[in-house]
């Protein structure tokens, strides 16, 4: 039986799905022309070409797929517990977040751009919550408990292990 998703994971996958259709919202307009959505100049501030700049988006939501499947499945490389990287994530998505806040303060255009960096500072600063403490709190579910035969040889400190009688033995 697989342990359900941690409320962290579902985060992290819907902030994946705001940035993907984000970069798909973008790609619509700049390559199909579509009229029902933002034109190009209120998606891109320019400071990378936009040939440069889709690869690299692209590049970006494969990368969170994968850090997706590995904290839902509570297995894997970014679903390993690592507090002093989780504590870097979370301070380098606040400075990214208060970065892109300050752009806009200077700026005062470009909406679109900067409302997905803060999509991504969350996204980091909730990588970073999983990585720093990712223990049964992060769960949906009620913390799971052992099976039935180990709570029947579990005894007290000091104790000698009785098995449980107060069930019927198989």
């Amino acid at each position: 039986m697989r342990r359900p998703a941690s409320r962290r994971a579902i985060v992290l996958c819907a902030l994946t799905a705001l940035f993907g259709a984000r970069v798909l919202g973008q790609a619509l307009v700049a390559f199909l022309g579509v009229q029902w959505l933002p034109a190009m100049d209120a998606w891109f501030s320019g400071l990378l070409p936009y040939p440069v700049l889709l690869p690299i988006q692209i590049v970006i939501v494969l990368v969170q797929i994968v850090i997706d499947r590995d904290v839902w499945r509570g297995d894997g490389f970014f679903a390993r517990r690592r507090p002093r990287a989780g504590r870097r994530l979370q301070w380098l998505a606040g400075v990214y977040a208060l970065a892109m806040i300050v752009r806009y303060a200077i700026t005062r255009s470009h909406l679109i751009p900067i409302v997905f960096h803060w999509v991504l500072a969350a996204y980091l600063f909730t990588l970073g919550r999983q990585a720093a403490d990712n223990g049964p709190s992060a769960s949906l579910a009620p913390a799971a408990h052992s099976t039935y035969g180990e709570y029947a040889t579990r005894a007290p400190s000091g104790a000698a292990s009785q098995p449980d009688r107060s069930q019927p033995s198989a």
